[in-house]
């Protein structure tokens, strides 16, 4: 049905009433601004106005503006979706060890517990500078000063003084004569903290478990999709999944009381192998 029908009847008797010369009683075709004008003019313009006003209320049912275009979307979100999850592991051999030296004094009155800490965490410093660890290598943290008390209520007896040296050694090789010389340099307050081996780039081997653990989620999601008796589609997603930093403990063997040569008496240190992994989540669309 044309939508400007009811328009066109309602011009046709607007142009009807124009051309009465006395017209209706009680009815006048003229108004302000329209006194010698011709009837047949107000009724075209008065049809137009009407036009423009249906199209513009045509335009906003549409929900738009008038003179914009219409515009549709389609939606792509599929169906169904399938969704795995993959791990790769490879195997390499570590080629950094991370060594936590502390130092710990005690002492009566604070300042001279702190002195003294000072003065062999310095030595601990020097001792592994000279033995060729660069700078950046190298970090104090843990300092901490803290009274000791006695058998009786708030009874301060002393204080004990403590501070770590963490050091990041690159040749396994020597990290043991290191190691020996680090502690030897502190004497009896000298405490190993902790001792972890690490593979200095592991790039290459995280690339190799990043491309298995895909592999592997792709695997199972076609496993799953064709148990459900459909086929993979696109992939829809990729997530690595953040892992914690992977470290392996050492033991540390006590260094020679003597004072002997250090590559006599170096900690033995044995790498052996880490195990690196990568864990990935990866959703498919259902075809």
């Amino acid at each position: 049905m044309n939508r400007f029908g009811p328009l066109i009847v309602i011009a046709g008797a607007m142009l009807a009433l124009a051309g009465c010369g006395g017209g209706t009683p009680g009815m006048s075709t003229s108004g302000p601004g329209t006194a010698g004008a011709d009837p047949a003019a107000i009724a075209s313009g008065t049809v137009d106005k009407l036009v423009a006003n249906q199209s513009a209320v045509d335009s906003t049912a549409a929900g738009q503006t008038v003179g914009q275009p219409v515009t549709t979307t389609a939606l792509s979100d599929p169906a169904y979706t399938v969704t795995a999850q993959g791990v790769g592991e490879v195997t390499g051999t570590p080629d950094t060890l991370i060594a936590v030296i502390g130092v710990q004094t005690s002492a009566a009155k604070a300042k001279t517990a702190l002195d003294d800490n000072n003065r062999k965490a310095a030595a601990v410093i020097a001792a592994l500078k000279g033995k060729g660890v660069a700078a950046k290598d190298l970090q104090t943290n843990g300092l901490s000063l803290q009274p000791r008390y006695g058998t009786k209520e708030n009874q301060i007896t002393g204080y004990d003084a403590f501070e770590n040296v963490t050091a990041t050694l690159r040749d396994l090789h020597s990290a043991g004569g290191i190691i020996d010389a680090a502690v030897t340099s502190a004497g009896d307050s000298a405490r190993v903290q902790q001792l972890s081996f690490a593979i200095g780039d592991d790039t290459a081997l995280r690339a190799t478990a990043r491309s298995n653990a895909v592999t592997q989620a792709h695997t199972q999601a076609a496993q799953m999709a064709k148990a459900a008796g459909a086929a993979l589609g696109r992939v829809r997603s990729i997530t690595e999944v953040p892992q914690q930093p992977q470290g392996m403990s050492a033991g540390y063997a006590t260094p020679s009381s003597s004072g002997g040569d250090a590559a006599g008496s170096s900690v033995p240190l044995e790498p052996g192998t880490q195990q690196l992994s990568v864990v990935v989540t990866v959703s498919y669309d259902l075809a």
